[in-house]
């Protein structure tokens, strides 16, 4: 019997849609070498977000743009070309939680310490 897992958390919910726009953003610098701007970042969040029931002021979303920018680039320039696909390539597999990566784990949890050391604004 698999035990009751506790509805995800606003924190939780943020946290994932960091994880995803530094995935987007690895995976179209990776392939195109160009970078979202924080607009584009934040425009994607809003696209992602529309599709749930979650909402996010623009405030929120620029400020989750601009961590992802941040945590994205800090990754593409401590590592080389060849290891920043292979990130690439796991965080977008690891998007879907069922998918085990050590990679994605530790980028997961990258994207909460951020959260926690740089909150969302009111």
């Amino acid at each position: 019997m698999d035990p009751v897992q506790p509805p995800p958390s606003d924190q939780d919910d943020h946290s994932a849609l960091l994880f995803a726009l530094v995935a987007e953003r690895l995976s179209l610098y990776y392939e195109h070498n160009s970078w979202l701007t924080l607009a584009q970042g934040t425009t994607l969040a809003a696209n992602w977000l529309s599709r749930s029931t979650t909402r996010l002021s623009v405030s929120r979303r620029k400020h989750l743009s601009a961590l992802s920018d941040q945590l994205a680039r800090q990754i593409a320039d401590s590592v080389s070309r060849e290891a920043g696909l292979h990130i690439s390539y796991e965080m977008s597999e690891a998007l879907d939680e069922r998918y085990v990566s050590e990679i994605g784990e530790s980028i997961r949890e990258e994207c909460r310490r951020l959260l926690a050391d740089a909150p969302l604004p009111e």
